[in-house]
């Protein structure tokens, strides 16, 4: 899909500068992800932001919620820049952060951005000062910084004193209307103290998580008409697997459809076992399947049916994918424009050839009754036929081919 075959025109925001990245404006939206090591855990932790930033993630969240998860800031840093990974490290702040950024200002200085949850920096007066803190500290080392309002700890005083305004009122609204109400004014009065105590707006993005795909939509569509701020989306505590990914894709699409949100987070809850950087491959494919940005060639593929009994197209259609996507940090380099090209596995001829016929090298399988052999296509063109049992090693070093021929850096 191109991307410009259907342009979204995207809300325009105020542009916010992360080390290397530019969040907002009309800039590509930016992909993050967030650890689940424990940031004291040096070692874990620099192997796990190194994935996720070879996986494509444009921004890395890390938790800092103790004196040894600050004190180990720097040196995760030092180590990834040894690396060659100069992705930028966001720091996660909640309830203490006023106190590790100033006891720690060797982390504060190596961290790119502070996210601060305006619902857990205080109460009552201490709410005020401590939140201050935290903006002076980024102002001191010019620091953008999030302002991420979240439904499961929004600030406790708010939500009662809007809960008693709306019981006084002579038509009340539904309790969950005030909620998403309350969110939004959380973000924006807090973006606007952060102001007054000097932050500049292009140093400030907004967020409100909710996990409610209706909830989330709605919030950010108010959040997105009071102002010019910088956008993060994000539905919280997603959930695992297919539940996960379809609540997120749901939810995000739509609100990116309609031209808002600057900056994307996927939040998957992995299975046992499974790799942290599935969350940035399910970012990916949301905005490229959208056609707003390219990351890594895509396979189409049929779902299969009477006529495709044997496994064979879906094994390569598996085996392609993975393959593409495993090449593509090398790829990047040496191929440029390779992500936007288009592949086509197909198990019989029914819609094979033409499928084929749309993408930039396809392959037709011949299903199960059928004579078996393989057309290739390329750029519209039957090349060849494949035959036997190595049809998939044969399309894949024709990949590599077309590949060589079609995208190496004149």
């Amino acid at each position: 899909m191109s991307p410009t075959r259907f342009p979204i025109q995207r809300r325009r925001t105020v542009p916010v500068r992360i080390g290397p990245v530019t969040v907002g404006g009309q800039s590509p939206i930016v992909i993050q992800s967030m650890t689940n090591t424990d940031t004291a855990d040096i070692a874990s932790t620099v192997q796990q932001v190194a994935e996720l930033a070879r996986a494509g993630s444009e921004l890395v969240r890390i938790t800092v919620n103790h004196e040894s998860a600050a004190r180990a800031v720097p040196a995760i840093r030092e180590a990834l820049d040894a690396q060659g990974c100069s992705v930028p490290l966001v720091g996660d702040f909640h309830f203490n952060g006023h106190r590790l950024l100033t006891d720690y200002p060797e982390c504060a200085e190596a961290l790119a951005k502070y996210r601060i949850n305006p619902g857990n920096v205080g109460r009552g007066e201490k709410k005020d000062s401590q939140f201050a803190t935290m903006v002076e500290i980024a102002c001191r080392y010019d620091r953008p910084v999030r302002i991420g309002v979240n439904w499961g700890s929004l600030d406790p005083d708010l939500i009662v004193r809007m809960m008693d305004e709306n019981a006084r009122s002579p038509e009340p609204r539904d309790a969950d209307q005030v909620m998403r109400e309350a969110m939004v004014e959380s973000a924006i009065s807090s973006a606007e103290r952060a102001e007054q105590v000097g932050l500049p707006r292009d140093r400030i993005i907004l967020s409100c998580k909710m996990s409610g795909v209706q909830d989330l939509i709605a919030v950010y569509r108010m959040l997105a008409d009071r102002g010019d701020y910088a956008l993060h989306l994000g539905l919280t505590e997603a959930g695992m697997g297919s539940k996960g990914i379809v609540a997120s894709t749901a939810a995000l699409s739509v609100l990116l459809q309609e031209g808002i949100g600057d900056t994307i987070r996927i939040s998957l809850t992995p299975a046992p076992g499974e790799a942290r950087t599935r969350e940035v491959v399910v970012a990916q494919e949301i905005l490229q399947t959208m056609g707003m940005r390219s990351f890594a060639p895509m396979v189409t593929a049929c779902p299969g049916c009477g006529r495709t009994t044997s496994d064979t197209f879906q094994h390569l259609a598996q085996d392609i994918q993975a393959y593409l996507r495993e090449q593509m940090p090398d790829w990047r380099t040496r191929f440029p424009g390779v992500e936007t090209m288009q592949v086509a596995v197909m198990g019989c001829v029914v819609n094979g050839p033409g499928e084929s016929k749309h993408a930039n090298i396809g392959i037709s399988l011949p299903g199960n009754d059928e004579r078996p052999s393989a057309p290739v296509y390329v750029d519209g063109e039957k090349v060849a036929t494949l035959k036997g049992d190595g049809i998939a090693e044969q399309f894949k070093r024709m990949v590599d081919e077309y590949i060589e021929t079609h995208y190496r850096a004149q």
